[in-house]
């Protein structure tokens, strides 16, 4: 009976209380700034790279979209006005994703923005979009503009216009966007993990030595402080895989939660930085963001309550001498 008690008081918070809005709302804003600081990169060269005339030629995008069957906004006409017009729509979508403007309406564009400029050059990606096409739609079921947006209160009126019944699904609806983005990071590292248990490199521990010293991934004066090192590049190679099958069970164990974000975190800021991975790091970092809702809003609290004792501070050392002066000038004025 008391089983029975307690699923049911499990389910009620579940369909009652939306969990991760802090979190969520931060993998909306990293994944928004992942997005822009992919058009602003490319920015100068971005007529090279994307354009009617750049190195993919128009001819060969159009035949790529035929046998994949898939569709790119850059194809609709091989205009250089409508290539600019698109890309400048695409990067202002992806800014106002990052502050928080525009709902669930402009994080939809800017889903289809970044298909369309990744169909038209799909050689200088580093792995971050095929995560970003699954996890913006997940994103959308979720509560992701909770925290951390530019609210025109326009969203506010609308939900309360919205039925009660109906209303009563948005918790779980955003539950159930938050367990999506959990589960399909956990597939991420599950089989990252069990490929790697599978190469011979990675069972030897030295994958990363060979990893690092491929020209595309190698930092000319770091890299070679990790690949020299000999404990480095076997404890660096056994660790990772490690972390990547386990990282599931870390997740799964509340304590044991923060850290294993946290440590996921610091490894794709070193993948960001050694391997210039810059776009799938952060991608994954926005992801892991999820996991660490509870411990960002205490970081926040934290960060209020120092700011105002701060600024209690500033105003009894600055602001009560002047309002004293000010007074005894006045007393004098009317003597």
């Amino acid at each position: 009976m008391n089983s029975v008690i307690d699923r049911l008081a499990v389910l009620d918070r579940w369909t009652g209380t939306s969990y991760a809005v802090l979190g969520v709302s931060g993998t909306r804003a990293l994944i928004g700034f992942a997005g822009f600081m992919f058009y602003v990169s490319q920015y100068a060269d971005r007529d090279y790279l994307f354009g009617p005339g750049g190195v993919v030629s128009w001819g060969h995008f159009q035949s790529v979209l035929g046998e994949t069957e898939t569709f790119s906004l850059y194809a609709l006409s091989p205009s250089a006005a409508w290539f600019e017009m698109v890309f400048h729509l695409g990067l202002l979508c992806s800014l106002a994703v990052t502050l928080g403007l525009g709902g669930r309406l402009v994080l939809a564009l800017h889903w289809v923005f970044l298909w369309s400029i990744y169909q038209r050059n799909p050689y200088i990606l580093d792995g971050g979009d095929n995560l970003t096409y699954l996890i913006i739609p997940m994103l959308m079921l979720a509560r992701c503009y909770g925290r951390l947006s530019i609210s025109s209160g326009i969203a506010d009126r609308l939900k309360e216009r919205v039925p009660p019944a109906l209303r009563s699904f948005m918790d779980p609806i955003h539950n159930l966007g938050i367990l999506a983005i959990a589960v399909q990071i956990c597939l991420v590292y599950v089989t990252s993990g069990l490929y790697k248990v599978q190469g011979k490199l990675w069972q030897d521990g030295t994958a990363l030595f060979y990893i690092m010293r491929v020209p595309e991934f190698e930092l000319p004066g770091f890299s070679r402080l990790v690949y020299e090192n000999d404990l480095l590049v076997v404890g660096g190679t056994y660790a990772t895989t490690l972390f990547l099958v386990y990282f599931p069970l870390g997740i799964l164990v509340p304590r044991l939660r923060p850290w294993a974000a946290a440590f996921s975190i610091s490894f794709h800021l070193f993948i960001a930085f050694f391997m210039g991975l810059t776009g799938f790091a952060l991608t994954m970092v926005a992801c892991d963001l999820v996991f660490l809702s509870g411990p960002l809003a205490t970081l926040l609290q934290r960060a209020a309550k120092t700011w105002e004792r701060h600024q209690g501070t500033m105003r009894s050392r600055f602001g009560r001498p002047k309002a004293a002066a000010r007074q005894q000038a006045a007393v004098e004025n009317a003597g």
